[in-house]
């Protein structure tokens, strides 16, 4: 099984310049997900999808395969995920000939990964007929009680309702429906649905629940220091 693991980093984030590779731990931010592609049996290949010749070096010296800069028209501020897997697909059938049978998206900018994660979420993938799998945890808040305001009249309605239930924000949180939070960890998509479906997800998604814990997304440099205590703190994937 052919398994491609992406990193895609833009190098033009306005809230944090050159966040992907500001240092976590001594090392790029970025390194923690190649790292992680690197530790796991299954992944055959790490590429690095960047628009930066900046991020592409500092990608390669830590092992990434870098085959391509991003053209600037995927790597806007609203460029879609979906876009950049399209393109880097595409360029490695065109010039290579490649062709994997899974692919992996590893956002830099979610670096706390337990160690095996990566392996144990390809086989579940592999052994199912599900379109992808999408790392979740348990909502922190129930979004059965947030609300839209209409922009007009300024009246509220409920974002959810549920079946026989007339006013389920009035409800106690723990008789609501239990949600879940997609997080930045990991997805594993098959490759045909990201060409033929147009599509990062399909609409048969495995969810892998995981803690809280791992909802670590960085975008300021607070976040760097949450990130640091909770590798720091267990079996996370890491350099030694």
């Amino acid at each position: 099984m052919e398994v491609l693991a992406i990193v895609p980093a833009r190098g033009g984030s306005k809230g944090l310049p050159n966040k992907n590779i500001l240092p976590l731990l001594g090392h790029p931010l970025i390194a923690y997900s190649i790292h992680a592609a690197q530790q796991s049996s299954l992944v055959s290949r790490v590429l690095v999808s960047t628009d930066s010749p900046v991020i592409a070096e500092v990608s390669k010296k830590y092992g990434a395969n870098v085959p391509f800069i991003r053209p600037a028209e995927f790597a806007a501020d609203l460029s879609r995920d979906l876009e950049v897997f399209q393109h880097a697909l595409h360029w490695l059938d065109k010039n290579e000939g490649y062709k994997p049978d899974l692919v992996i998206q590893l956002r830099p900018t979610s670096p706390v990964r337990p160690k095996g994660l990566l392996d144990d979420a390809i086989t579940r993938l592999n052994k199912s007929d599900a379109d992808s799998l999408r790392i979740v945890t348990a909502s922190p808040i129930t979004p059965y009680k947030m609300w839209f305001v209409d922009n007009e009249t300024s009246i509220m309605r409920p974002v959810l309702s549920v079946d026989g239930v007339a006013e389920p924000f009035n409800e106690p949180r723990q008789s609501l429906p239990k949600t879940y939070w997609q997080i930045g960890t990991l997805d594993v998509i098959r490759p045909q649905i990201i060409l033929n479906k147009n599509s990062m997800s399909g609409r048969r998604i495995l969810p892998y629940i995981v803690g809280n814990e791992l909802a670590v997304d960085i975008d300021d440099l607070q976040s760097f220091k949450k990130a640091e205590e909770v590798i720091n703190s267990g079996e996370y994937v890491r350099f030694e």
